[in-house]
């Protein structure tokens, strides 16, 4: 299915490329979320007649993730959870607790932003993670896990 995309998306093009994805890909995720139109004749004039408005929109919200980025770099976040003698957690630290923490200290993050390639973190200790901001903007945080003594 050829289709408009209405915003950068990773590892298929740029905002206003014409590209053929399948169909399932584009009708389930793709158009319902707005990241891309139809590529019919009268869905491409619509495109070029509102593209300075749509790149306009574009820099606007990576400017915005941008200067997030500049404040969440580096950051700490602390997160305790109940842990064992070993070290090891009673339950785990999750994408959406990471979240959580980062709102408590003023951020808007969502739990999708959040990267974690090892997954769940099981562990009292520092771990470095990712967040993506943007298709162009990502921040590099440390969450620390602290164990809590249990009686």
């Amino acid at each position: 299915m050829q289709i408009i995309l209405m915003e950068k998306i990773a590892n298929l093009g740029q905002l206003g490329d014409i590209v053929n994805v399948r169909s399932g890909f584009a009708r389930n995720y793709l158009i319902p979320q707005g990241k891309a139109k139809r590529a019919t004749e009268q869905a491409i004039a619509e495109f070029q007649s509102k593209r300075a408005e749509l790149e306009k929109a574009h820099a606007a919200s990576l400017a915005a993730a941008q200067a997030i980025a500049d404040k969440l770099d580096g950051l700490l976040v602390q997160i305790t959870q109940k842990a064992g003698s070993d070290g090891k957690l009673f339950g785990s630290v999750t994408n959406a607790n990471i979240a959580q923490a980062l709102v408590e200290q003023g951020f808007t993050i969502e739990k999708s932003m959040i990267r974690m390639p090892n997954g769940q973190l099981k562990q009292v200790g520092d771990y470095p993670l990712t967040v993506v901001l943007h298709g162009d903007v990502s921040a590099h945080i440390t969450v620390s896990v602290l164990g809590e003594a249990t009686i």
